[in-house]
């Protein structure tokens, strides 16, 4: 793998309130844990769920992390947690990444929900986080 496919763009971060609701919102997300990360994922197509101006932005998966307030009450522990997971992502990305390609008119949306109440170190996340994506990859 290249070294500019390893980076985490703009395009590859969910930020859309309606790609967000679909993912969460409606029936048709999975979800899998490998504890202290959930993985809630959705396969859509890209034809029905956004507007074609928005696809050609967008890549074919985009990550979303989240790190509850109520887990870490300050910032600073949340900011850490978030930059562990996103790092491990985009590390392992190539997982999903090959298999949705295969896909025409597919897009993959990913959450990543933090679950425990204490600080980790980022090998251990890394570990999780791969084993998440190469399940998700085996199931998409």
């Amino acid at each position: 793998m290249e070294k500019h496919e390893e980076r985490l763009r703009k395009g590859e971060r969910l930020c859309s309130k309606k790609l967000i609701d679909t993912l969460f919102g409606t029936s048709g997300s999975h979800a899998m844990t490998a504890f202290p990360l959930k993985a809630v994922y959705r396969l859509i197509d890209c034809k029905s769920e956004t507007s074609a101006a928005e696809t050609v932005t967008e890549s074919k998966v985009q990550v979303l992390v989240s790190v509850p307030k109520k887990h870490f009450k300050r910032a600073v522990k949340r900011n850490r947690v978030k930059r562990q997971v996103r790092e491990a992502y985009r590390k392992h990305k190539c997982f999903v990444t090959l298999r949705v390609n295969d896909q025409t008119d597919k897009q993959l949306l990913i959450a990543f929900i933090w679950l425990s109440n204490e600080l980790i170190d980022s090998v251990t996340i890394e570990q999780r986080v791969c084993n998440l994506l190469q399940r998700i990859g085996e199931r998409i």
